[in-house]
């Protein structure tokens, strides 16, 4: 084989694996978000957090981990049921730090059959990757319905 169709075979192999690599990242993001949904929904604020870095900020700085952790118990004690439907996120991943902007649809009540309240938030957050795992270090949100 030549030198340059050697080259050239190195080179689509080495795409081939970044955009593997890619993609296993952004599934891994996404599975991520998926698992953080289920655990809002189970009332397991705990499970929620374990996918947040301890320096982790929100609310324009205002919440750390610990402040984000308290205030999902807090609405795991007020609603009975919560119900969260995200959109599909988009994702944007820049070496070890990822970059995801979600629409969340949140709704609890007293679990009767319609819920006593209801927002849609526009969530983007910032992840960095942490001993091989995806983990938030920030978000913002804001209601947009």
């Amino acid at each position: 084989m030549e030198q340059g169709a050697l080259c050239g075979c190195v080179a689509v192999l080495l795409f081939a694996l970044a955009a593997c690599s890619r993609g296993d990242d952004e599934t891994r993001l996404r599975e991520a978000l998926g698992r953080m949904e289920a655990a809002v929904e189970e009332r397991r604020p705990g499970d929620f957090v374990d996918f947040v870095s301890e320096d982790f900020t929100g609310a324009e700085g205002t919440l750390d981990r610990t402040g984000l952790h308290n205030l999902l118990r807090a609405q795991v004690l007020r609603h009975a049921q919560i119900d969260v439907v995200l959109a599909v996120p988009d994702v944007q991943i820049q070496g070890d730090r990822a970059t995801v902007a979600v629409t969340a649809t949140l709704s609890g009540g007293a679990g009767g059959w319609l819920p006593d309240r209801g927002a849609v938030y526009a969530i983007t957050s910032g992840w960095r990757r942490e001993d091989g795992r995806w983990r938030c270090v920030n978000a913002q949100w804001r209601q947009v319905l």
